[in-house]
C-alpha cells in the first residue's frame, strides 16, 4: 500500500516506518496516524514481519502536531484541527492501540526533535534510542493541553511518577542524554549510526528468539508490570507455559540448545497464539 505521509520499507524482517513529511518537520496529522495504524495492523498480521523501526526523515523525528492552521490548529470545529485530531477508524484503530497491540516488538529511532506527539507516540514502542543532539519535550502545558496519546499512563510506567512530573509540568525541552539520564531513551548514539544501531536491536530481539513467544512476553509485560498483585499473571502464565510445552516451538528450542545451534522456530504469530490469549478478553 502506498501512503503520503510516512513511507514503509521492509529489509529482512525488519519494517521501517519513516515519518515522511520532511519540510514541515515531518508535523503530525491525523493522516499521518491513520497510516501508521495501517502499518502496524499490517505488520502485526504478516509472519514475514519480526520487528518495526519508527524513523522520521530528513533532520526530525517529529516536531508535535501540524500547526500551520495557526492559533486554531487544535479547534476541531474547524477543518485543520479535524485533521490533526481524526483517527484512523471511527471509534478505534488509533495508532497508539495499533503499537500498544501489535504482537511485533517495536523500535523507536528519534533521529531529531521529538515533541508533544512527536515523543508520545514513541511511548508504546519497546525500546527508544535517540540521535546525539535530538530534542525532545512534553511541551503541552505550554499550549494550554494535556498529555495526549496515553502519555499519562505510559511515561511514569517507563520513567516513574517523579520524573514524569517534573518534565511535563514544566513543558520544557531537553537534550538526548538527559532523555537517557532519565530513563525515556536506552541510548544515545551519533546521528549517522541511529538506524544501523536499530537494526542491530531488531536482530537481537529476532533472530534467535520464537515469534509467538515474543509477541505474548511483550503484551505480558506489558500489561502486568503495573499489576497490584502478581496473581491474575500466576493465573495465566502456568497454564501458557503448559499448553506451549507441548508446541513445536519448545521442542525446537530445547533440541537447538542441546546441539549448539540457532533454532529454527516453526511457530507463527498468525496461527500459533495459545488459548489464553488474548487474557484480557477472556477476562
Amino acid at each position: 500500500m502506498s501512503y503520503e505521509h510516512i513511507t514503509c520499507d521492509l529489509d529482512g524482517a525488519i519494517m521501517t516506518v519513516t515519518l515522511n513529511r520532511p519540510d514541515k518537520l515531518n508535523a503530525y496529522t491525523g493522516q499521518m496516524g491513520a497510516e501508521i495504524t495501517d502499518a502496524f495492523e499490517r505488520a502485526d498480521g504478516d509472519d514475514n514481519v519480526r520487528a518495526i523501526i519508527v524513523t522520521g526523515a530528513g533532520r526530525a523525528f517529529c516536531a508535535g502536531a501540524d500547526v500551520s492552521g495557526g492559533a486554531a490548529s487544535f479547534d476541531t470545529s474547524g477543518k485543520h484541527g479535524a485533521g490533526v485530531f481524526a483517527s484512523a477508524k471511527p471509534g478505534g484503530g488509533r495508532f497508539i492501540e495499533a503499537i500498544f497491540n501489535c504482537r511485533k516488538p517495536s523500535i523507536a529511532a528519534i533521529n531529531g526533535p521529538a515533541v508533544g506527539v512527536g515523543i508520545t507516540m514513541t511511548l508504546p514502542m519497546d525500546v527508544r534510542i535517540a540521535a546525539r543532539g535530538a530534542k525532545i519535550g512534553f511541551i503541552f502545558a505550554r499550549r494550554g493541553l494535556v498529555p495526549e496519546a496515553g502519555s499519562a499512563w505510559f511515561l511514569p510506567k517507563l520513567v516513574g511518577l517523579p520524573q514524569s512530573l517534573r518534565w511535563c509540568l514544566s513543558g520544557r525541552t531537553f537534550d538526548a542524554d538527559e532523555a537517557k539520564a532519565g530513563g525515556l531513551v536506552s541510548e544515545v548514539v551519533e546521528p549517522a549510526e541511529l538506524l544501523d544501531r536499530a537494526k542491530e536491536i531488531a536482530r537481537e530481539m529476532t533472530e534467535a528468539t520464537s515469534p509467538v513467544a515474543i509477541a505474548l512476553t511483550r503484551q505480558m509485560l506489558w500489561r502486568f508490570a503495573g499489576a497490584p498483585a502478581p496473581f491474575e499473571l500466576l493465573g495465566i502464565d502456568k497454564p501458557m507455559s503448559i499448553e506451549r510445552g507441548s508446541h513445536a516451538d519448545v521442542r525446537e528450542g530445547v533440541q537447538a540448545f542441546l546441539e549448539k545451534r540457532p533454532p529454527l522456530f516453526p511457530g507463527k504469530v498468525s496461527q500459533d497464539m495459545p488459548s489464553q490469549y488474548p487474557w484480557w478478553d477472556n477476562a
